[in-house]
């Protein structure tokens, strides 16, 4: 059974997207990294949902719906970099502010949802929401107040949803269509 994941995608990340006009449009391609400025996505496997979320003053929105199609590099990243200076994946430049020039950056090629700021995660559920790590013991998000988010660190990274919870933002997902 395929799991579930969140990750968060930063203001800059979604500044970025919003300037190079690609909300609206799925993502073919996220990436993964080795720095906590872009989290690894190592816990993944074909077949993985990802949803990418962001905060905005104290409000969290699923900007897209990302199933893991596979984690190589394939012919559309376009040639590998010869030097430092040259585009890690030119062949998705298009969407480089996903984190494509990340330390360590690896292509994950997704079948996506159109980006879109517009689909908040309501209150309520986000005092139920639950991430479970590989010992199976589980987590809430903290810092919720009246439906609220006034901390972000329990988004960031790269996290694992418990089956209940994915099918919760599956639903938010759905019913914003």
């Amino acid at each position: 059974m395929p799991d579930a994941f969140t990750v968060l995608w930063t203001h800059d990340t979604c500044r970025a997207l919003r300037r190079a006009d690609r909300v609206g449009e799925r993502p073919p391609v996220a990436f993964s990294g080795i720095h906590t400025s872009l989290p690894s996505w190592s816990a993944a496997r074909a077949g993985d949902e990802v949803f990418a979320l962001h905060v905005n003053r104290g409000e969290v929105f699923v900007v897209s719906r990302l199933r893991v199609l596979d984690m190589e590099r394939s012919a559309c990243c376009g040639t590998a970099p010869a030097t430092w200076q040259d585009p890690a994946f030119p062949g998705h430049g298009d969407w480089s502010a996903l984190g494509a020039g990340g330390c360590g950056a690896s292509a994950v090629h997704v079948d996506a949802t159109p980006v879109r700021f517009d689909t908040p995660i309501p209150g309520e559920l986000l005092t139920t929401l639950t991430w479970r790590n590989r010992r199976g013991q589980t987590r809430n998000l903290k810092h919720v107040v009246d439906g609220r988010l006034e901390r972000s660190i329990g988004l960031q990274g790269f996290y694992r949803l418990t089956p209940e919870s994915a099918a919760e933002l599956a639903q938010v997902v759905h019913n914003a269509k």
